[in-house]
């Protein structure tokens, strides 16, 4: 009994208490920490997969309204010469009216004038006022030792705001100052001069000093299908419904044709893209929400109430009316069915006779030119899924919230773990520090029997 107590006490029995501490506080923290661990991967699996199933419908909703502009079926807009003008949509407008024969009579131009040539920018000018009169009103334009050159009446015009700008241009020649109005027949103007220096800037009709004129205000004028149209502008949205007019060149006596090309897309091009797009994002929730079969893991959102939400408004689409006018008022009525997976598929004998009986119909009940409250289209009806799904109260948001939460919460608990563990790896290291010092005295209480014992025995040595 004393050799073993003996042997312990000599550090002969070979406890490493360090090594003992670590096994303990490793045996403690280790199932605590796999649970943690076990949750937080399910949890971030939900997120991710709850965040992946908003994400592409968000994607899937923002790629219909790009291919439903309310243009599918009329094509690209073609000028004839695009060199004179050239057409573009107008946004929330439909065209109508096409083909139409055009000629562009005359430009709309800006007033500009121009001055005669200095050595640099930095050149006097004069001083006094110039009164610059436009259609907005009189302006004085004041030049003084403070900013007396070509440079400061170019700014002192720009900071009065008149409608007209300055400029300077250097070539060879020298350095001249330019002025520019606005476009329009009535954005002339004139510039009168006070005596002093500065008459080289003065403008009026008709005058031999002062001023260059380069070009007149004037307006643009078109006729169109052979009305004549007057603007102060050479971009004109009110010659042709819907279209933009963009005029580049004035060809008096030449007509071009601004007309449509053939559409980007047919009907069934359209639904054929819907169907593939839907069941693109279908077959992404339908694995999220897979239940786990023999024993396999199921999708990380099966069962999730949220998107059984989700899957269900999307899964009434084909049901939902997208139109209260014409013979065919939802998706289901062109021949769009659903399967029992979710996802959509095209009878194309259904489909093919709507479109025998009225094309025009089943294509405005798709995608129509003016979307309102009746009349929501696929691209409408998608939009009050999205609006729906993302309420503050509806069940993505909430759920988006409720694994949010969970995920805090498996933080505060290994925060908790850690704040736990550091404390009994404490508590051990001071018990077996205890046990040290004990030892160390069971080590001298032995040393002192083993002396006594030789003693008694008769042996000095």
């Amino acid at each position: 009994m004393l050799s073993s107590i003996s042997n312990l006490i000599s550090g002969q029995s070979g406890i490493n208490s360090a090594q003992l501490v670590n096994d303990l506080v490793n045996a403690t923290r280790q199932p605590r920490e796999a649970q943690i661990n076990q949750k937080q991967q399910l949890n971030s699996a939900r997120i991710s997969a709850l965040a992946s199933a908003s994400s592409s419908l968000n994607t899937f909703s923002d790629a219909l309204s790009a291919i439903l502009d309310g243009k599918r079926f009329l094509g690209d807009l073609v000028s004839s010469n695009g060199g004179i003008a050239t057409a573009s949509f107008i946004d929330g407008k439909t065209p109508s009216g096409l083909p139409v024969t055009m000629e562009v009579k005359q430009l709309a131009s800006e007033q500009r004038l121009l001055s005669r040539n200095f050595t640099t920018s930095a050149d006097a000018v004069g001083t006094g006022t110039l009164t610059l009169a436009t259609s907005k009103g009189s302006f004085d334009i004041t030049i003084d030792d403070s900013n007396n050159s070509l440079t400061g009446l170019r700014d002192a015009i720009n900071n009065a705001e008149t409608g007209v700008t300055a400029r300077i241009m250097t070539d060879n020649r020298g350095t001249r100052l330019v002025l520019e109005g606005t476009k329009g027949a009535d954005q002339g103007y004139t510039i009168s001069a006070t005596a002093g220096g500065l008459e080289d800037f003065a403008y009026a009709d008709g005058a031999t000093t002062g001023l260059t004129k380069l070009s007149g205000a004037t307006d643009s004028i078109v006729v169109v299908n052979g009305v004549e149209l007057i603007n102060s502008g050479n971009q004109i949205e009110n010659a042709i419904e819907g279209v933009r007019l963009n005029l580049l060149a004035a060809k008096p006596g030449e007509e071009i044709t601004i007309s449509s090309d053939k559409p980007k897309a047919t009907t069934r091009d359209l639904v054929t893209e819907f169907i593939d797009a839907f069941n693109t994002l279908k077959r992404g929730l339908n694995s999220a929400t897979a239940p786990g079969v023999d024993g396999e893991a199921g999708g990380p959102l099966a069962g999730n109430s949220a998107i059984r939400d989700m899957a269900a408004r999307l899964g009434r689409m084909s049901s939902t009316m997208l139109s209260t006018d014409g013979p065919f008022r939802t998706l289901a009525d062109i021949g769009v069915r659903t399967e029992r997976d979710g996802t959509l598929t095209l009878d194309s004998a259904t489909f093919d006779k709507a479109m025998a009986t009225d094309a025009g119909a089943v294509a405005s009940m798709l995608d129509p030119l003016k979307p309102d409250a009746n009349n929501r289209g696929i691209a409408g009806v998608l939009e009050d899924v999205k609006t729906a799904l993302q309420d503050k109260n509806s069940p993505l948001t909430l759920a988006k919230a409720r694994f949010e939460a969970v995920s805090k919460q498996l933080t505060e608990m290994r925060e908790k773990l850690n704040s736990d563990i550091e404390r009994y790896q404490t508590s051990l290291q001071q018990t077996f520090s205890n046990m040290d010092r004990q030892l160390a005295v069971l080590k001298q209480t032995q040393q002192y029997v083993e002396q006594q014992t030789k003693i008694w025995n008769g042996n000095y040595d």
